[in-house]
């Protein structure tokens, strides 16, 4: 097999980096930056005020990639986040001007406020890597990320986002409230000025599509494989899934789990590196019968009893 270089020194410059901002959310931190690697896009899913904006920036910094923050409104049209062409009287032509989606990382701040229409002028972007404005596509800047937020509490004025949107998204995480001890360090940390602005990028954007080659050509056994797949189908195969995970899905545990396992400095994936990757990979892909809602059963809940059924594969056999 062909070894990579692991690097754990650059997941420990970033990961203390984005921590100087962001208070014991290093877990979190590590799947983000993991979807990254992948090549993936984020959506962060969480209560007002915990820190999903700050994520999202103080990762933007530490990878040296240009940042842009589009808030998503009910009157937001396509043309605001992918850009317009703008007639010339000068020139007597059309002259496209982008929109804040030629980027290094978008934050698209509350998607789910914005219209459907508005929301899928992000699909060719996240999937292909191009905007098309009349007939014109224009290639975006590499590395491009998008980190979508939305809370979970506020559904009026909302637009609940399609499979197609969510499928796009490789992970789907939840920042969470900081424990007490947590928020008595950030009290005390954020008093004065705010350290996001003292934030300084720790790599760079040709380092990170260099890091992007390496996460693909780690080593992933075909024991692996199979419990990546076993463990999709198993999803679609759940009595109270209408919708699970499809081959996109598996593509996407596989990726962050390869991701995940370059980061912890070694050249093969593990069912450990699978398992971290699961629930934020396929969770947000499942869509749920009526009786699953009425049981109190979540599609989070499905993922980790699917986790507990499936077979794991010996760690001899995951790595030979």
């Amino acid at each position: 097999m062909t070894h990579t270089a692991p690097t754990p020194a650059f997941a420990r410059s970033i990961l203390d980096n984005v921590a100087q901002v962001l208070v014991g959310k290093e877990d979190v931190t590590r799947l983000a930056l993991a979807g990254v690697l992948a090549g993936g896009h984020v959506l962060l899913e969480d209560a007002p005020g915990t820190g999903k904006t700050m994520l999202a920036r103080a990762l933007a910094v530490s990878l040296g990639l240009d940042f842009r923050r589009v808030q998503f409104t009910p009157d937001l049209l396509p043309g605001d986040v992918t850009g317009v062409s703008v007639y010339r009287p000068d020139t007597h032509e059309f002259r496209f001007v982008p929109g804040p989606i030629f980027t290094g990382v978008l934050l698209a701040d509350e998607i789910n406020r914005a219209t459907p229409k508005t929301q899928s002028a992000l699909l060719e972007a996240m999937a292909e890597g191009q905007v098309t404005e009349s007939g014109v596509t224009h290639p975006l800047p590499a590395p491009f990320v998008v980190i979508a937020t939305q809370n979970p509490v506020e559904h009026e004025g909302t637009y609940r986002l399609p499979e197609a949107q969510l499928d796009r998204f490789l992970l789907k995480l939840s920042v969470g409230y900081p424990t007490p001890e947590e928020e008595v360090r950030m009290l005390g940390r954020l008093q004065g000025e705010h350290p996001i602005g003292a934030l300084r990028a720790v790599t760079t954007p040709a380092a990170l599509l260099d890091a992007q080659e390496a996460v693909r050509r780690v080593f992933v056994s075909e024991p692996v494989r199979a419990y990546v797949a076993g463990l999709s189908a198993a999803t679609r195969a759940h009595p109270l899934v209408t919708l699970g995970g499809g081959p996109r899905a598996s593509l996407g545990l596989q990726g962050t789990a390869q991701a995940l396992a370059w980061l912890a400095g070694r050249t093969f994936v593990t069912p450990d590196d699978v398992q971290r990757a699961a629930t934020g990979v396929l969770a947000h892909r499942l869509s749920l019968r009526i009786e699953a809602r009425l049981q109190g059963q979540s599609a989070e809940g499905i993922v980790a009893e699917v986790l507990r059924a499936q077979p794991v594969p010996v760690e001899d056999a995951a790595h030979a």
